[in-house]
């Protein structure tokens, strides 16, 4: 058997944190090993722990907020996959989690099994969002009308970007594409970098907001 998705929530409301912590353990395939009730907790345990592979991460926190954590969470553990678990709605909040490098974005209303499911996709390489959220994003990239920018991707790396912004994870595609694992990654690397951008959310937020899928 695969060992199980490590996965940290970070969440400030106590009884709704051990609920969802115990709740996704009884899952098999997730173990919730760490649950913190603030960004700076998690930034300490960082420095002394393995980074876990997926990471929940709340936004109305005490301290620093959600948000503002995504950047030095990515800068401690780049290798984890930040999922957004909030009530918050709000276009700025979505744009602003997203752009930061937020794997994914959920609301708490969500139930057990669609969280266990936005981390099993998390964990490989997709980026899980709530259906209404994914609706919001769309109408907002959509007003923001911002004319499209040549970056000088190739045809190759076109087709990367649209995969990515479908959901796909790596591996699905090379599959699509008919290359190797390997050869998909490099490809997208080299987005990344002619886009200017440090993670796949913020990939996927500039080529819906520019216009460029």
């Amino acid at each position: 058997m695969p060992d199980p998705i490590h996965l940290w929530i970070i969440e400030d409301h106590k009884i709704y944190g051990e609920r969802l912590a115990r709740a996704l353990n009884r899952i098999d395939g997730i173990a919730c090993t760490q649950r913190f009730t603030a960004c700076e907790d998690a930034f300490a345990a960082l420095g002394t722990e393995p980074a876990p592979q997926v990471l929940l991460l709340d936004v109305g926190l005490p301290g620093m907020n959600g948000i503002e954590g995504i950047t030095r969470l990515r800068q401690l553990a780049p290798g984890t996959a930040i999922v957004i678990l909030t009530v918050f709605e709000e276009d700025d909040k979505i744009f602003r989690a997203i752009c930061a490098g937020a794997a994914g974005y959920l609301l708490k209303t969500s139930n057990t099994e669609d969280i266990a499911a936005a981390i099993r996709s998390a964990a490989a390489g997709g980026s899980p969002i709530n259906p209404h959220i994914a609706r919001r994003v769309l109408e907002m990239f959509s007003k923001a009308n911002v004319p499209q920018k040549d970056y000088g991707l190739t045809r190759r790396e076109q087709d990367i970007l649209k995969l990515l912004v479908s959901g796909s994870t790596i591996k699905d595609a090379a599959a699509q594409l008919g290359i190797g694992y390997y050869t998909a990654d490099e490809y997208i690397r080299s987005v990344y970098v002619k886009l200017q951008v440090r993670s796949r959310g913020s990939a996927i937020a500039k080529a819906v907001k520019e216009g460029l899928v």
